[in-house]
């Protein structure tokens, strides 16, 4: 219940939220919300999706209908920019559901439900990465999520850009089937300052990673806030993992092995 009529652009805030009520506004497209919280029900200690290892002759990002579908992508779909590129600077793509932000918990306020260290992590690696926002949801739920987590408005760093699932892309794989994917191609076709060798994306899903493997780290997922918000501590390692690359001077990120990032630090 609400003072007054709820709209699309009522802010979480002010929203009278019931104990232990779950909060759907900023969750997924409202078609996918039933299927979403039964599915952190069934599986909440999940981390990857897929586990894509072998190899494909010809490998997917080098198959004529992938690069044809990249490039309509390529063309038709427009970034939402916020801020510039600053020159010299790696990237850093972030997911949102279950990476920095938990989907699936009850909370009082919307802040409840963002990753431990969120803004102390982003704040850090901001020094050395520039910082985008790429969600598999409606631009519309990643502008009001990073709103009401306090990101888009952070006075100690920026977000460069923000993608949604338009960006995406849909692959078919010969062992897992199809879905949709994030290929990093886009952003690096957009800004000439971005390529492989300088970007790094953070997502809780490995098949998002698919076109572009060298370049993803899948993240522990951030389940069940209400019990991990005081212990977990992903984005502390990760933030040192990050900075640790920049201290050694590591010029193409590419070629580390993400998987073994904890032993990497």
């Amino acid at each position: 219940s609400t003072p007054g009529p709820v709209t699309d652009d009522t802010p979480v805030s002010t929203l009278i939220i019931k104990p232990k009520q779950k909060i759907v506004m900023l969750g997924a497209p409202e078609e996918d919300i039933t299927s979403l919280q039964q599915a952190a029900e069934v599986a909440p200690e999940i981390q990857d999706d897929l586990d894509i290892v072998e190899e494909i002759d010809p490998p997917l990002d080098q198959q004529p209908i992938i690069q044809e579908r990249l490039q309509r992508r390529i063309a038709s779909v427009e970034p939402k920019i916020l801020n510039p590129p600053r020159p010299g600077k790696k990237l850093l793509v972030l997911d949102i559901d279950y990476t920095i932000f938990d989907l699936g918990s009850a909370a009082e306020r919307p802040e409840q439900l963002a990753r431990p260290h969120l803004h102390e992590f982003m704040s850090t690696v901001y020094q050395h990465y520039d910082l985008a926002i790429w969600s598999a949801t409606s631009m519309k739920w990643v502008e009001v999520k990073m709103k009401e987590l306090g990101v888009t408005t952070h006075p100690d760093y920026k977000i460069t850009f923000m993608l949604d699932h338009k960006s995406m892309l849909t692959v078919n794989h010969p062992k897992y089937g199809v879905f949709d994917c994030k290929p990093l191609d886009f952003v690096w076709a957009k800004w000439e300052g971005y390529h492989k060798g300088n970007t790094i994306m953070f997502d809780d899903l490995k098949r998002n990673f698919v076109l572009n493997k060298g370049n993803g780290l899948v993240i522990v997922p951030y389940r069940k806030s209400h019990r991990n918000r005081e212990v977990d501590r992903e984005l502390v390692y990760l933030k040192r993992y990050l900075m640790v690359i920049v201290e050694r001077g590591e010029e193409d990120m590419s070629v580390l092995r993400h998987k073994h990032w904890r032993r990497y630090i």
